[in-house]
């Protein structure tokens, strides 16, 4: 099938970034200098960073170059929580590690992460995000053992002291996974006990369950979160194009 060349230096780019030959934050080569390397002109490799731009892969700095998008830039950190407040503006949620664990997941989560008989364990996690004070969202989060080795409560907590607040930019920095991608599903559910204690609600209030299985490079899925959101406060936004 025929692709055009743009493209085709698209997925070289991915691979570079897929094999981390430039990490997150760090700038890539030039233009000029990727048109070399591809033998190909400067035009077809600014197409080929501008989708990837789109797709915040990349990200361009004015005078300063084109870097590797980290999910710890503030323009980045929104772009899997959609959560937007009734009035005023978008503020960074606070993040708390409610538990870690290893365990057999059920097999609907198994085979959705496409994890295998062998290694079949997996890592849960359980996060509540509050803003000003109030919490907002709890998440369960489930993500392949093997992949995450070594990832416990103890880890996350330190990562957070350190300022790796958004999840996905520890995941990216110290494993090396880089979440490109999420496809989602979102119902209104009523609130169980569990989920009702930490919110602070009554059961059977009626909040929004959003399940998003995120994926890497090489379309490979490697977590699945369900959020639980409380949106009394707030509304889940999406753009669509």
């Amino acid at each position: 099938m025929f692709s055009p060349l743009y493209q085709q230096i698209k997925t070289l780019l991915m691979q570079s970034l897929a094999a981390r030959e430039w990490k997150a934050g760090e700038m890539i080569p030039s233009e000029q200098e990727l048109a070399a390397r591809f033998k190909v002109s400067q035009g077809t490799v600014r197409k080929a960073i501008d989708e990837l731009a789109q797709e915040n892969l990349l990200t361009r700095r004015q005078g300063k170059g084109t870097f590797v998008a980290a999910h710890d830039e503030v323009r980045t950190q929104f772009r899997f929580l959609r959560l937007m407040p009734n009035e005023g503006e978008q503020t960074q949620p606070a993040s708390r590690i409610l538990a870690c664990q290893q365990v057999r997941p059920p097999a609907d989560i198994a085979q959705q992460l496409a994890l295998k008989v062998a290694d079949g364990s997996a890592i849960t996690i359980h996060r509540l995000l509050s803003f000003e004070g109030t919490p907002a969202v709890l998440d369960e989060i489930w993500l392949s053992a093997q992949q995450f080795k070594g990832l416990t409560i103890e880890r996350l907590v330190q990562a957070h002291a350190q300022g790796h607040a958004p999840l996905y930019s520890l995941f990216e920095q110290d494993f090396g996974i880089k979440m490109i991608r999420a496809e989602e599903k979102i119902r209104a559910v009523a609130c169980d006990a569990a989920t009702a204690t930490h919110l602070h609600i009554a059961v059977d209030t009626p909040i929004l369950l959003v399940e998003r299985l995120s994926y890497t490079f090489g379309d490979k899925p490697v977590e699945l979160r369900r959020g639980y959101y409380l949106t009394e406060k707030h509304f889940y936004r999406n753009a669509l194009s």
